[in-house]
């Protein structure tokens, strides 16, 4: 049960610094408190560049995109793909997106932003950079193939992106449904054989060599491997990141430079993300409210069923260690049973609803298909350990 509280503290943080890590880090430049522009500092090839433009003066700000606006890398000028007149009001922000000449960004180098007009003179920079050995192993093995697939499930689901991200979730679960297995597994011999773990713990509890000598030994002999867990975390986080990624960015139109030949006809233009009776991308608290309940029920239901299991007598019990009357006091390897059963079975279900609450909604239909898998294959397991 240890290792259950400590592999989900784990992913939660690794989720948190990953987020905090790829997030878009802009940089912005200030000019006499008036015009501000906003970009990344950094953009690595495929480039899709993206500036905000904000408005911090009493009065509306309008420029040209063509005559006002332009972006340099030394003597070459790059115009926005479209000439038009923008307006914006005070405190306001507009977005002009490049993402659709990303083939103008191809070259590594320092490129400068100038938004000119009347006595109005920003100047901000960015800079291309090539990816590094990791990225490219990262996007060549990971980001592009699941982009792909991505990219055919919306080709065969009409490009529905709630359809998609049902199949892709029912497809990883299938390539992790072996180890997946060998860990639940695991986990449940480790959570029977508790009270032989408890009973080494108390008899060495002075002595941590031979203390861990003979959990070594108890681990070979009933067959368990601990690190199953941790095995597979590490396997299913760059998974899971990149499946956040993917679907972020599904119509950044920079992503055409990894589609494979075969889906030449693929047009991200025609994605929909109303699903049902929700839009995927949405924000909005009562379906938060909503969304968060239901993960809070599916979650409840995979905790409850991973901690039961039926003895010889054939009735359903905890396989957690319940506290002795008795007993007073515990090993210090060993936290009190009755907290870890009320903290697995009540607050980790909740602790999940609230982390997924300020995510889009498709990341409530993505974790919803991915519990239902797991409380599945948990009743299979249980099934063919009952004895």
């Amino acid at each position: 049960m240890k290792d259950k509280i400590f592999n989900f503290l784990l992913l939660f943080l690794l989720i948190f610094l990953t987020i905090n890590l790829f997030s878009k880090k802009e940089t912005e430049n200030k000019l006499l408190n008036t015009i501000i522009i906003n970009t990344q500092s950094a953009y690595t090839i495929p480039a899709s560049i993206k500036v905000d433009i904000k408005n911090e003066t009493l009065t509306w700000f309008t420029f040209n995109t063509c005559d006002n606006f332009s972006i340099k890398k030394d003597s070459n000028i790059i115009k926005y793909y479209k000439c038009e007149n923008i307006v914006i009001k005070s405190w306001e922000t507009y977005k002009l997106d490049f993402s659709k000449d990303f083939s103008k960004f191809e070259d590594i180098w320092k490129y400068f932003i100038n938004l000119k007009k009347d006595n109005i003179d920003v100047i901000s920079q960015f800079e291309i950079e090539n990816r590094g050995f990791f990225g490219k192993f990262f996007v060549f093995f990971f980001y592009a193939p699941i982009y792909n697939l991505m990219a055919f499930l919306l080709e065969i689901t009409s490009y529905s992106l709630g359809w998609a991200i049902i199949i892709i979730t029912i497809i990883i679960r299938l390539i992790l449904l072996i180890p997946q297995h060998k860990m639940m597994v695991s986990q449940r011999k480790m959570q029977v054989i508790q009270p032989k773990i408890k009973e080494i713990q108390e008899k060495h509890k002075w002595n941590h060599q031979m203390l861990w000598v003979e959990l070594m030994k108890l681990y070979k002999d009933e067959k368990v491997n601990p690190m199953w867990s941790c095995w597979l975390l590490l396997i299913q986080m760059p998974i899971l990141l990149v499946i956040y990624n993917v679907i972020v960015w599904i119509q950044d139109t920079s992503n055409i430079y990894y589609l494979y030949w075969f889906l030449w006809d693929y047009n991200m233009l025609n994605i929909s993300s109303n699903f049902f009776w929700i839009n995927l991308y949405w924000i909005w608290w009562i379906s938060w409210i909503i969304l968060a309940i239901l993960v809070w029920i599916l979650q409840f239901i995979q905790v409850k069923l991973s901690m039961m299991y039926t003895n010889q007598n054939n009735k359903k019990t905890w396989v957690v260690l319940e506290k002795k009357k008795d007993s007073n006091s515990y090993s210090e390897f060993m936290p009190d049973p009755e907290m870890l059963n009320k903290f697995m079975l009540y607050w980790m279900p909740i602790m999940i609803a609230f982390v997924t609450y300020s995510f889009f909604a498709w990341v409530w239909l993505y974790w919803w298909i991915w519990t239902i898998f797991m409380i599945i294959q948990q009743l299979f397991v249980n099934k063919i350990l009952k004895k």
